[in-house]
C-alpha cells in the first residue's frame, strides 16, 4: 500500500477509489503527519518554504506538484526523491486568462471601467481588433497549446515559438525554434509568454527583445515574472514603444509604489492565472491517473527533476 499525502481534505475523499493507496491529509503547514509517507502532493498557492518539510519524511519518494511551475521547488528535494509537475492542471484557465488579458487590452476594456466609475462615456472607436493580428506565442507546451487552440478561433495570425523547431500539429503548420525569434518579432503584434522559468528564459524578454517589436506592440504575460526584464519593460512602457498585460511580475506582489503601477498601456492582474473554479476539477481528475499510475509501479508522467 503506498501511502501519500494530500493538502486538500476534501481530496482524500475525492481520491478514495483509487488502488493500493492510502491517502492522508497533510498540507505541510506543521511537521509531517505521519513518517511512512512515500509520494508528497503539494499544496497549491502557499510558501515553497512548507516544503523544508519533505526533508523529515524517511521513506519519500516522489512528490507530485498541482502547478505548472516548479522551479520553487527545488531546492527543497531531497536527494534521491523526484519531482513532477502538474502539466495540463491549468491548461484551461491559464488560456482563458490570456486571452482575457490580450482581448481586455486590444478592445481597451480597462479604459472602459474607469470611464464607468467617472460616469463618461468614452469615443473609443478604432481600437485595435485581436483578429487579423499577427500573434507569437512563446512557449509551445501544454498550456502554450491551449492557448493557440483558443486564438485560432478569434480568427489570428499565429505563430507559436519553442525552446527548439519542430513540425506542427492540428493548431500550427510548424513550431520554430527560440533562435529563430530575431526573424519573427518585428512582426509580431502581440506576443504571449507562457515558458517556464529556466535559466535559459531568466530575463528573455529584454530591452533588445521588446525594441525589436513593432511600435504599439503588446507583450502579454502569463508565465514568470523574471521571464520580462521589468527595468526594460518600463522604459519601454513609459516611452509608448509596447504596451503591456500581465499576470507575474517581478517583483512578485508588486509592491506599492513600484513603477509598473503608473506606467501607460499597462494592465496587471494578480497572478491568478490557474487559480479559477477550473482548478480543483482537473487537479483531482490528473491526481487519479498519476496516482494510479504509480501504484501500478509506474513512473509519474511529468517528471522534471
Amino acid at each position: 500500500m503506498t501511502v501519500v499525502s494530500l493538502p486538500v481534505l476534501d481530496w482524500v475523499a475525492a481520491l478514495g477509489d483509487v488502488p493500493d493507496v492510502e491517502f492522508v491529509h497533510w498540507d505541510l503547514s506543521a511537521a509531517p503527519v505521519r513518517e511512512d509517507i512515500e509520494v508528497v502532493v503539494g499544496p497549491y498557492m502557499a510558501s515553497p518554504k512548507r516544503l523544508e518539510w519533505l526533508a523529515e519524511l524517511p521513506q519519500l519518494r516522489a512528490v507530485q506538484l498541482v502547478t505548472a511551475g516548479y522551479e520553487h521547488a527545488l531546492r527543497y528535494l531531497p536527494d534521491g526523491v523526484v519531482l513532477a509537475n502538474g502539466a495540463g492542471i491549468h491548461d484551461t484557465s491559464t488560456a482563458e486568462l490570456a486571452l482575457g488579458l490580450t482581448l481586455a487590452a486590444q478592445r481597451g476594456l480597462p479604459d472602459f471601467a474607469r470611464a464607468q466609475e467617472r460616469g463618461e462615456w468614452l469615443r473609443a472607436a478604432g481600437l485595435p481588433s485581436l483578429a487579423d493580428r499577427n500573434v507569437l506565442v512563446l512557449g509551445y507546451g501544454s498550456v502554450g497549446r491551449a492557448i493557440v487552440r483558443r486564438l485560432n478561433a478569434f480568427e489570428t495570425n499565429v505563430t507559436a515559438v519553442a525552446s527548439r523547431r519542430r513540425p506542427g500539429d492540428e493548431f500550427v503548420d510548424e513550431v520554430h525554434g527560440i533562435e529563430d525569434l530575431p526573424d519573427l518579432l518585428p512582426s509580431a503584434e502581440i506576443v504571449i509568454l507562457i515558458v517556464p522559468l529556466t535559466d535559459a528564459t531568466e530575463g528573455l524578454v529584454d530591452a533588445d527583445f521588446l525594441a525589436a517589436l513593432p511600435d504599439g506592440a503588446l507583450v502579454v504575460n502569463v508565465a514568470r515574472g523574471k521571464v520580462v526584464d521589468t527595468d526594460a519593460l518600463v522604459a519601454a512602457l513609459q516611452a509608448g514603444k509596447v504596451r503591456a498585460a500581465l499576470d507575474v511580475t517581478d517583483p512578485e506582489p508588486l509592491p506599492n509604489g513600484h513603477p509598473l503601477w503608473s506606467c501607460p498601456g499597462l494592465l496587471i492582474s494578480p497572478h491568478v492565472g490557474g487559480a479559477s473554479t477550473a482548478f480543483e476539477p482537473r487537479a483531482v481528475d490528473f491526481l487519479r491517473r498519476e496516482l494510479t499510475r504509480y501504484a501500478r509501479g509506474e513512473r509519474l508522467s511529468h517528471i522534471v527533476a
